[in-house]
């Protein structure tokens, strides 16, 4: 797994009406989408821009996730 950032709201809308169905991922309203390696080639054919952030260490993720517990 990979973590990605879409510089404008355009491109994060593309890149998930292509990645729906075909690729799980997990997407942030901060831009930043958590997605596996092999969708990278399907938005590059696709021409949608985004920053490649790195690999998904869990020191990278921790700032995205919520920190607010949700009640059982």
């Amino acid at each position: 797994m990979v973590l990605i950032r879409f510089t404008d709201a355009e491109s994060k809308r593309r890149a998930l009406e292509l990645l729906a169905g075909e690729f799980s991922f997990r997407s942030w309203a901060s831009g930043e989408m958590l997605l596996p390696e092999d969708a990278l080639p399907a938005l590059a054919r696709e021409d949608i821009p985004f920053v490649f952030e790195g690999s998904a260490a869990y020191e990278k993720l921790a700032p995205l996730r919520d920190s607010a517990a949700s009640p059982v």
